[in-house]
């Protein structure tokens, strides 16, 4: 069961839009990322969720999508996010979150899957814009926005090939996504 989980949370990165998410379940999937180790048991990670349309389209034009993808400049209106999480550190109770917020934000989007949505993970933002927009604090670094919806896309996985890590879309806008095979990152067994 939690293979499965893992093989269905991909990089989403077109949704129905129309299928709105709310601050109820959007606390649901913050509290799976709550409950995940953190270092030093800091617990410095803090949440913004944001479910309002008008607000959305507003973080969606901070937001920079698929870096591989050169000729597409994002989800057109339709397909866009119908929520986002922006995952912050308290630098009040830790300067170093060490690697919590991968685990936080594996948690969180395990949980979207489950119930049947999924997210995309975004370190590409205008930083000063969004703590304008969203009034947030200089106490507070900004990590990541997580993009979430029903997604309208399909992911697969495909066996890398001559180590090319770039994803791509074929011609019926199926992405795929190389991976490396299990014996290429074992590296021993002793």
């Amino acid at each position: 069961m939690l293979k499965e989980l893992v093989l269905k949370n991909r990089s989403y990165r077109r949704f129905y839009q129309n299928e709105t998410i709310s601050k109820a379940q959007l606390r649901e999937w913050i509290d799976l990322a709550r409950l995940g180790a953190s270092g030093r048991n800091a617990q410095s990670l803090k949440y913004l969720t944001i479910a309002d349309p008008d607000l959305c389209k507003q973080v969606f034009e901070n937001l920079a999508w698929a870096g591989y993808l050169s000729d597409w400049a994002g989800p057109v209106e339709g397909e866009q996010p119908a929520a986002y999480v922006i995952m912050l550190n308290d630098e009040r109770l830790s300067k170093n979150y060490f690697c919590d917020d991968g685990i936080a934000v594996q948690n969180l989007l395990l949980g979207a899957v489950e119930d049947g949505f999924g997210g995309c993970i975004l370190r590409a933002f205008k930083e000063k814009n969004l703590r304008e927009l969203l009034n947030i604090s200089e106490d507070y670094s900004m990590i990541q926005v997580v993009a979430l919806g029903k997604p309208k896309e399909q992911v697969v996985l495909d066996e890398m090939k001559d180590d090319d890590i770039k994803y791509w879309r074929d011609e019926k806008g199926v992405h795929h996504v190389p991976k490396r095979r299990l014996d290429d990152i074992v590296i021993d067994e002793l």
